[in-house]
């Protein structure tokens, strides 16, 4: 799903950063992977809002595995680049926005370096059921699983749940409750928000 703009869904992001920075904060290598980032509003909004959270040196230890399936092979250089267009950046709070962004152009600005290097692209389809990495901290996926059969999101979830590190943060979309299926392998966390945290393993195996 390629449409997107940054800071979008603003309450969400707001969950995730309160439950996923004790998560991150003083660890040498912090791993979040956002599935599904499109040309990357989604993501890069996460790192400026966790580059504020989480303080100058605990963000350098951050990496953000962006993922999508990209089939029209412009998703990872927009990625990379950080370039976008004003409109697509018209919901950044004025404070981050000159804090965060360098001009590149007629009406378009560049995220800047020290979050941008924090960033990977990867080419990556979902119903793979293979996640792109293990042992992450959190996992954001927050416009993909409306798009999917109901076995197939089943399937997804279980996936997250093998990608995340004990006690990892999972964060979907608000309009896609846990399918009775998964529930036993993830805690909600917050009432107003789809946000969750890893099950015991040792208990997601009996359940």
């Amino acid at each position: 799903m390629a449409f997107t703009f940054f800071f979008r869904d603003q309450h969400v992001l707001d969950l995730i950063v309160k439950h996923a920075v004790p998560q991150l904060a003083g660890r040498t290598r912090a791993r979040v992977w956002d599935a599904g980032c499109a040309m990357g509003p989604e993501p890069y909004s996460l790192a400026i809002m966790l580059a504020e959270a989480m303080g100058y040196f605990a963000f350098n230890n951050l990496r953000i595995d962006a993922s999508d399936l990209d089939d029209c092979q412009l998703f990872g250089p927009i990625v990379a680049n950080g370039v976008y267009a004003w409109e697509e950046l018209e919901r950044v709070p004025p404070q981050l926005f000159a804090k965060y962004f360098e001009p590149a152009g007629e009406k378009k600005f560049r995220v800047v370096d020290r979050v941008r290097s924090r960033l990977t692209f990867h080419r990556h389809d979902l119903l793979t059921l293979k996640p792109i990495g293990e042992g992450y901290n959190l996992v954001v996926c927050k416009n993909v699983l409306l798009h999917l059969q109901p076995t197939e999101r089943v399937e997804v979830l279980r996936m997250f749940h093998r990608a995340l590190a004990p006690d990892g943060i999972l964060a979907t979309e608000q309009t896609q409750k846990l399918p009775a299926e998964v529930a036993h392998l993830f805690h909600q966390v917050v009432s107003d928000g789809q946000v969750f945290r890893r099950a015991d393993v040792a208990r997601a195996t009996a359940a």
